[in-house]
Parts: C-alpha cells; structure tokens; sequence
C-alpha cells in the first residue's frame, strides 16, 4: 500500500463523521460533501506526518471552510420570492425523494433547521460543534479565532434560540393544524380580515429564494404579510413538513417552495417559505397524512 493509498484510507474513517459534522453546520447535502472533499485534498497537499491527531485536524479544517460558506453567504444578494407565482394547481401527492435520507442517522427537524439559518456563523459553528459534537470550546476558540469564554457565549445564545424553535407538543399539535388549515384557507379565499385574526401582530415572515438561505427577506406585521398571502397561496397544498403541519408548493408534483409555520399561543407568529433544493430534499413532506385526517 502506497502512502497516499493509506492516507486516504485514515481519511475515509473520518468521512461519515465530517459529512455530519458538515451537514449540520450548513444545512446542505452537496456543500457538506464539497467541503469534505475539500479537507481530502488539502490533507492530501500536506505534510500528514506532522498531523498529531487526524480527527482533530479534520474537524478544524472542514469547521473553518464551512465557517468560510456561512459567512459568504451573508454577503451575496437574495431576490425575493415571487408568491404570484403561486397559481393554483391541482392536488398532487408529494413524496419525498428517496434520496432525501440525511446524512446523519438522526433527522435534523424543520424547526431546528430554520433557527440555525437565524444564527449568525460564528454561533451556528460554536453550537454544532459543542452540543451536537461535544468538541471542546478550547478547541472551537482557534476555529472562530475568539476566546473559549467567547466561544462559550457563542454556544450559550445559539442554544437558547433553538430551545425555542422545538416542535408542538402532542397537546399543541392539532391546535397547530387548526390553525394553519385556517389560515391557508382564508389565504385560498383571499379574507384578508381572517388572516389578520390568524397572524400575532408581530409575525415575521422570511423568504428563502436562492439556492442556499442567505441572509433572508423578511416582511414584519400582520397587516404587510397578511397582504402577502391574500389569494397567494392557491397552489399551497397543505402538508406535514418533518411531521409538524406546514404546506408545499408543487407544480408538476415537484416540491418547490415548503411553507414553515411557528404558533405562539393562538397566532401564528413565524412563516418561512424555503424554496433551497437542497434544504427541500431532506425533509420527510407528507400530504396523505394531512389528507386522511381530515
């Protein structure tokens, strides 16, 4: 066996473990490869001898790119998704892809993606690697280039927002489905009143156009995202998006855009459309479900 045969063997003992680490931290199936593949190479230019511990320096290096992606991503422009276009379709079944199995054995829930997008780089890195990795803030501080007391707060305000971005409870759950039925229907016969009664006066609305969520547009108030979904959302079928109801756009049976809805008591407090492929293929959407139930 060559040296460059054994490296990359060492290297593929690593690999599910980075491609976790990696999808967690950026949301996506391809960039979590591409930027896995990239640590092979940079190993494969470096002098390995001289690497103490490998799984450290990988996870150092795949950390860093990923923490190079979030924070471009921050810098590009995003065009705002166009809800005209929107127009009513027939009811299709939606399934999902089978490849859309993630990458971890654990299924990263709609919620928790939506909340790690609201993070700034720095705390979505620190808080994957620590509570999702156990990885150390001592080693987590020269990622960020911060201090491990820094990295620590990082982690701290990153797990207080996913703290709330956890699922409806059993108890919540058909209040949850009530309400968003409700309020696609009075989007579907363009009650612009009913939908003001539906949204908390301070509900957020963030779009997700490009391929990648990138800093999103948001519409604040009930009035100005009540006038969003006014006769908008015909083609929305209302769906189970990772077991939690929310509603798809399907045109040709192809998932599109997956609506995610947040109920703070009685209203709805959050809506985020998440039109990114990618992000749409690792999540399980189910319309029989919805269907069956009534």
């Amino acid at each position: 066996m060559s040296d460059q045969e054994w490296l990359a063997q060492r290297f593929e003992e690593h690999r599910a473990r980075l491609n976790a680490l990696a999808h967690r931290i950026l949301g996506s199936r391809a960039e979590a490869e591409e930027t896995v593949q990239d640590a092979w190479i940079r190993l494969s230019r470096s002098d390995a001898d001289q690497v103490e511990n490998l799984g450290r320096w990988l996870t150092t290096v795949v950390s860093r790119q990923c923490l190079n992606v979030l924070q471009s991503r921050r810098t590009r422009s995003e065009e705002p998704l166009d809800l005209g276009a929107m127009e009513p379709l027939p009811n299709r079944d939606v399934h999902a892809d089978p490849e859309q199995e993630a990458l971890l054995a654990d299924s990263i829930g709609l919620a928790l993606l939506v909340v790690l997008d609201q993070l700034t780089p720095s705390e979505r890195v620190a808080f994957v690697l620590h509570d999702m990795f156990d990885v150390p803030f001592e080693e987590i501080a020269p990622i960020l280039g911060k201090s491990a007391s820094a990295a620590r707060q990082l982690a701290s305000r990153a797990r207080r927002r996913v703290r709330q971005a956890d699922a409806p409870s059993h108890r919540d759950e058909l209040r949850h489905r009530r309400l968003v039925s409700a309020f696609l229907s009075a989007s579907r016969n363009r009650d612009f009143e009913a939908l003001l009664r539906y949204l908390d006066p301070s509900v957020v609305m963030r779009i997700d156009k490009t391929a990648l969520e990138l800093g999103a547009v948001e519409i604040h108030g009930s009035q100005d995202v009540a006038r969003a979904f006014v006769g908008r959302l015909g083609g929305a079928q209302p769906a189970l998006v990772n077991g939690v109801m929310g509603a798809v756009w399907a045109p040709g049976g192809k998932p599109k855009v997956v609506f995610a809805f947040r109920v703070v008591g009685d209203k709805i407090g959050e809506v985020d459309l998440i039109g990114d492929p990618e992000r749409i293929r690792t999540f399980t959407l189910d319309l029989d479900a919805v269907k069956h139930s009534g």
